[in-house]
């Protein structure tokens, strides 16, 4: 065992007057690993505004002392998330197309930001909203069926979900442009080449992978991978003078945990006996 796991296995559901309130959102907990799985699948789990308040609730029900790390992917093998709900959209004001943009987006910003890594496994389509959250992830790793694209302005709207910020910070300006412009869906393989996607697998083995990983990251001491992830996000929205002290205030406080003190004591001890049990995170 790892000296940052903890000693207990989880297998556990968000309570159960919660969960019967989500019809659209799917989650389960294996050891320090949490899985959203959004499902509604008839409609290949597109995006409407009940599944983005299902899966902002769920967020906020994770149990960030236990889960360390999260997996986020759509029902079935044929789609991870479509896109957002054109039905739903079609008839909306400007004033409420705004709003269901704000919502996304908050909701995206949340994941974006949460404070353990997320890593996306994308088993299918990932188009419009789907490749937009798949984006908000830290993490994305597909199935070799994967397709990708942001075809908003073949239906007259922009991406607004965040697809328009993302992918031009992901793969680059002119590669951004160009997909968001033709509206042109890529292919695994493609999405690899560009950088959008860390890794192809096999669909029978996506999730095998996507658990494979996250377990490897909850191995890991967890204020340290929190104090990453927020010096990484932070510091691509600030110049390199600024992201540099961001990173060494976090690097500094690490010195005041136990994660850090059990740490280098286990380093340091040739034996591997003396030291105490791994600090569990709170």
């Amino acid at each position: 065992m790892n000296r940052f796991m903890p000693k207990r296995t989880i297998h556990k559901r968000i309570g159960a007057e919660k969960e019967k309130n989500m019809e659209y959102i799917l989650y389960e907990a294996k050891d320090a690993v949490g899985i959203i799985t959004i499902n509604r699948e008839k409609a290949l789990n597109a995006l409407n505004s009940q599944v983005l308040d299902e899966l902002n609730e769920t967020l906020d029900q994770v149990d960030l002392d236990t889960i360390r790390c999260l997996i986020l992917t759509g029902a079935g093998q044929k789609s991870f998330v479509a896109g957002a709900d054109i039905g739903e959209m079609s008839t909306l004001t400007k004033a409420e197309g705004e709003a269901f943009g704000k919502k996304g987006n908050d909701v995206f910003r949340k994941l974006e930001t949460f404070p353990i890594p997320v890593i996306a496994a994308v088993n299918g389509f990932a188009l419009g909203g789907g490749c937009e959250i798949s984006m908000s992830c830290d993490i994305r790793i597909c199935s070799d069926n994967a397709v990708f694209g942001q075809p908003e302005v073949g239906l007259g709207i922009t991406p607004g979900f965040g697809g328009t910020q993302r992918l031009a910070r992901l793969v680059g300006a002119g590669m951004a442009k160009q997909m968001i412009y033709t509206a042109r869906n890529i292919k695994a393989d493609e999405a690899l080449r560009i950088g959008l996607v860390n890794a192809v697998y096999p669909q029978e083995e996506l999730m095998a992978q996507a658990e494979k990983m996250a377990g490897t990251i909850a191995k890991n001491a967890p204020i340290a991978v929190r104090n990453c992830k927020k010096a990484i996000n932070e510091g691509l929205d600030a110049d390199m003078d600024e992201a540099i002290v961001i990173e060494e205030k976090l690097f500094g406080d690490c010195f005041e945990t136990e994660d850090q003190k059990y740490g280098m004591a286990f380093f340091l001890d040739k034996n591997k006996e003396k030291v105490k049990e791994p600090f569990q995170n709170k």
